[in-house]
Order: structure tokens, then sequence, then C-alpha cells
């Protein structure tokens, strides 16, 4: 099986390795990753100006532009035939709840899931002094072995969220749906070398909705989080209501 690998944090990050390890058992293996870190970049497209790939030393591919620049170019014109899987990771942080709206590496295993490939994306919620970016790795390839044993029926684009703990310290594997965030904290204002004022985003607010059943919930269990995600960002309770406040009928 041909599995394309990318995600946000730039060809050159420890959790892309790790990543390109794990999956070098299933067979073939393509990264093809932003040439720098591009964290909080969504589902953009770079459309204003042409795109530049490159291949570093260890024969990863990079781009200088966006994680869904990436796998949308390496679907539709870099690679010679469809990948059998789209993993991105493995991200340096959580990406649950809200995150899941901004965070560039849900957004390359998302860009494969339009182009119809089961994809992806894989975090370890990092500590400050720990970096076991080896345990998400291995997680992944549990879940893609798991994945050519038992695939899903389904269109599949999965949210994975890894405790950064040693492997044989996981507290087992929980289907999650997303959790939610209070409101961020707000900017921050600071003063550039020429006295102008700067601003920088502020951090993500903490956990609201961290209930049971919640990714929240699973990694303060000290479990992996796989949370299903789907891209119908219809409100289908609202179509009713809307009908009749536009004064339409079905």
């Amino acid at each position: 099986m041909l599995i394309l690998l990318s995600n946000d944090d730039g060809y050159s990050a420890p959790g892309l390795a790790a990543l390109a390890h794990a999956m070098s058992e299933f067979g073939e293996i393509v990264v093809v990753a932003p040439e720098s870190e591009r964290s909080g970049a969504s589902n953009s497209l770079t459309l204003d100006r042409p795109l530049r790939v490159r291949r570093a030393s260890n024969g990863f591919m990079h781009v200088n532009g966006t994680p869904t620049d990436c796998v949308h170019m390496a679907v539709t014109g870099i690679l010679e035939c469809l990948p059998g899987l789209v993993v991105s990771g493995v991200n340096d942080g959580a990406n649950m709840g809200d995150d899941t709206l901004y965070s560039g590496t849900v957004a390359a295993a998302t860009e494969g899931y339009l182009l119809g490939i089961p994809s992806i994306a894989v975090s370890l919620v990092t500590q400050d002094d720990r970096n076991h970016y080896a345990t998400a790795a291995r997680v992944a390839a549990d879940l893609v072995r798991r994945y050519q044993r038992d695939p899903i029926p389904q269109p599949m684009l999965l949210n994975v969220n890894v405790p950064d703990v040693p492997y044989d310290q996981l507290k087992g594997v929980e289907a999650t749906r997303l959790g939610k965030r209070h409101k961020a904290e707000p900017v921050i204002k600071a003063r550039d070398p020429r006295g102008r004022d700067v601003y920088w985003v502020g951090a993500a607010g903490e956990a609201q909705d961290a209930g049971p059943g919640t990714d929240f919930h699973a990694l303060a269990q000290g479990k992996v989080s796989v949370t299903p995600l789907q891209i119908d960002l219809t409100h289908t309770t609202q179509i009713d209501p809307v009908r009749r406040w536009l004064g339409t009928t079905a």
C-alpha cells in the first residue's frame, strides 16, 4: 500500500520522522510536507502564487505552501497513483475540540478525505519535558494495521490524539466526540524594535465541554482519543427555522 504522509510542523519535524519510520512497515511511503512550520493554516490553499516542490537529503519532499497544498499537489499532480491512505502528523501538540477548525495537521488529512482517500491525523498532546513521538507513531501504526485487517466501510477521517507518555503507559483507546473550549485568551500586545504596536494571538481557552465521551476526557484518563470527523457543516436542525424566517417552503 502507498501511504502519503504530511504535517504542519514542516518536513524536518521530529514527529514526521517518527511517523515515517513507523509507516515504513506497510509498504511504500511518500512524504510531502511544508518547507516550514504552518501551524494554524487550517484548510487554506495557496492561490496567489506558484508553488515549488523540492526534495530533502532524507528523501522527503517539501512545498513552500500549506499542509492542504501539500496533499492536494501530491494527489493531483506529483504521485503517479492514488495513495491508499493519508496520514498527517505527528503534530507537536493537541488538536482537540475547537482546535480542529484551525489545525493544519487535521487539514492535511481532511484534504486527503475530500479527495476520496481514507485519512488519519495524529497529534501528540505534548508535555513541557516530554516528547514521546514514537508512542504516537506506534499508535498510528496500530490503527493502520487494524484498518488493513478490518477496513471501516464508510469514508474515513480520523482525528487521533495521543498522551505524551511511553507506549506501555497508555490506558487504552477510546472512540470520542470533539469537546469544546472556553473563549480564547485575549491577544497579547507588545512593541516591535521600532516602537510600533504588534499583537500575538492569545492562548486557546480551557476545556469547557470535557465530560465523558469527549476527546478531552479520554486524554485526561490517559487514553488515546480517536474522533471520526465529517465535513458537512450544514446545521440541519435550523433548515426549517430558516425557511420560515425566509418565508419559503420546502
